[in-house]
């Protein structure tokens, strides 16, 4: 199991992802919003989804878990 972890304080501005789907690395997994810029987070590493841990609309700190890959 890997995490993929904020990198920054925002808000989920969407999710573009589901659980069991196959992502590559460096597809965008969700998209953060911090001071009215759109910020991409991509998968660092390819693999299926197990678990999305933060929804859209919620708010994230930096290192907070956002994915979790199988």
């Amino acid at each position: 199991m890997k995490n993929l972890e904020s990198t920054m304080a925002g808000t989920v501005f969407t999710v573009n992802v589901t659980v069991g789907e196959e992502v590559s690395a460096g597809q965008i997994v969700m998209v953060l919003e911090s001071m009215k810029m759109e910020i991409p987070v991509e998968a660092e590493v390819a693999g299926k989804i197990a678990t999305i841990h933060a929804k859209e609309g919620d708010f994230v700190n930096e290192g907070d878990v956002l994915v979790t890959f199988e």
